[in-house]
């Protein structure tokens, strides 16, 4: 079986490069599980470093040696989790509040009727509500624990399914894998990048870091879609994210995943903003959504009449179960992905448990930026327009394949020190924060964000300059 990096370098068509230009160092177990989730992070995070390598060769006939630390590509799997805030005392606390850690505490895999298990997912009022009218329970974990005690799990799947919330059965790997959807996925690479129309190559454009001079649209939120932008934005894009006022947000995660950007609002359905951000994709280079599926065609913004739009570009699809099989429409969440594909089956020898970190979302979101990085170098040298399609339950199954690591602390975390070195000091108009670095080390153009995280819908539908 292929390694982590070997599978993520299939898909780039080069080879894997060699030792001295791509160094990989340190191990799991990181945190409190058996899973290799931060060397599987680390895998990929080296694969983002050697395609944004591809396009700086591509610019200046050099190549730079790329290097990742497992344990700092772990810490990027809690990036939310260690974010500080000043207070007005100039004291820093975490951004988190009540109402995640109550999202938190309901959103588990419960016992059901059946003798199984099955996980509800409590994030965004909205649909936390449509979760506890549906189940008819109070929002709380004892309440949740004896509503989904009386389903049997595969019944409560489906009433989820039918209610357009989300959450699912939790099922072993070899279960997943026998449905027609698991072997539906299995027979796809890590990443997909699909040609889906032809147009003229495009040389990268002239500048100081790989991705110098291109422009990215982010219509995504919450984690792996916007990880996958902001991994854009610390290797030299403009990357707008483009959201509708009303569009809800879960504020900790916009400060983890939003350094870089710059932010404005547009109402799809409203038909002025729409033909607005039609203007904005005929200039953009990217164009990365994370809606639930089909909704972008009903809007107008199917990839397909993007690439009529706009020749040449990158269409970025990320979603929980990928874009083929029974269960494609579904929208779903890092849990949702755990419970589906065995991750949370394993979880622990009592009973099924969640990772103690978002590896499925961030590890997605770091794949999307290395499929479209693979993509530029492609448009480059022969042309077209391209799709990238990621998935969580895909990104869960690469885990999966993984291997397994022994731990024998249940509070395994990066020390207070480690994370200190990794933090760095950013002001954005409203408070200063402490928060995660870009942890992929490149010797010629080192990653970083030129401005901090933005406030939602500050900035103007606009291109900078280039």
């Amino acid at each position: 079986m292929p390694t982590a990096f070997e599978e993520v370098m299939a898909v780039r068509g080069k080879g894997t490069p060699s030792a001295d230009e791509v160094s990989i160092t340190g191990a799991d177990p990181v945190f409190s599980t058996k899973f290799k989730i931060a060397e599987t992070c680390a895998a990929v995070l080296a694969g983002v470093g050697t395609a944004a390598n591809d396009l700086w060769e591509l610019k200046t006939g050099r190549r730079q040696k790329v290097a990742i630390d497992v344990r700092h590509a772990g810490a990027t799997l809690r990036g939310h989790d260690y974010v500080m805030q000043a207070d007005a005392n100039g004291v820093f606390h975490s951004t988190h509040d009540a109402e995640v850690n109550l999202s938190v505490a309901l959103t588990q895999p419960w016992a059901t009727k059946d003798g199984r298990h099955a996980l509800p997912h409590f994030s965004l009022p909205h649909l936390k509500e449509r979760t506890l009218k549906l189940l008819g329970c109070e929002p709380t974990p004892e309440s949740v624990a004896r509503a989904v005690a009386k389903w049997d799990a595969l019944e409560l799947e489906a009433a989820i399914d039918e209610a357009r919330v989300c959450g699912g059965m939790v099922r072993s790997n070899a279960e997943w894998l026998a449905t027609p959807h698991g072997a539906a996925l299995a027979a796809k690479p890590v990443v997909e990048v699909i040609k889906i129309a032809d147009s003229a190559p495009e040389p990268m454009p002239e500048g100081d870091r790989p991705l110098s001079g291109i422009r990215t649209l982010d219509l995504t939120r919450i984690l792996a879609g916007p990880t996958c932008a902001r991994t854009l934005a610390e290797h030299g894009s403009d990357v707008l994210m483009v959201a509708a006022e009303h569009t809800p947000q879960v504020l900790h995660l916009v400060t983890d995943t939003c350094h870089g950007k710059r932010s404005c609002f547009l109402d799809l359905k409203d038909p002025a903003e729409n033909a607005r951000l039609k203007e904005l994709v005929k200039e953009a280079d990217v164009f990365s959504q994370g809606y639930r599926p089909g909704q972008m065609e009903r809007l107008g913004f199917g990839p397909e009449e993007l690439a009529e739009v706009r020749p040449g570009i990158i269409y970025a699809s990320i979603s929980c179960y990928g874009a083929d099989g029974p269960f494609s429409h579904r929208a779903g969440w890092e849990q949702v992905a755990q419970a589906m594909t065995g991750i949370a089956y394993e979880g622990l020898p009592e009973g099924p448990k969640l990772l103690p970190a978002a590896a499925n979302d961030y590890t997605t979101g770091f794949l999307a930026a290395y499929g479209i990085l693979v993509a530029l170098g492609r448009r480059a040298t022969e042309g077209g327009s391209y799709h990238v399609r990621v998935s969580l339950c895909q990104s869960g199954m690469f885990l999966y394949r993984q291997g397994r690591a022994a731990f024998d602390d249940p509070d395994m975390d990066l020390s207070p020190a480690e994370l200190d070195a990794l933090r760095i000091e950013t002001q954005p108009s409203y408070a200063r924060l402490r928060h995660l670095g870009p942890v992929v080390r490149m010797s010629e153009t080192q990653p970083h964000w030129d401005k901090p995280t933005p406030v939602l819908g500050s900035g103007r539908p606009e291109w900078l300059p280039r």
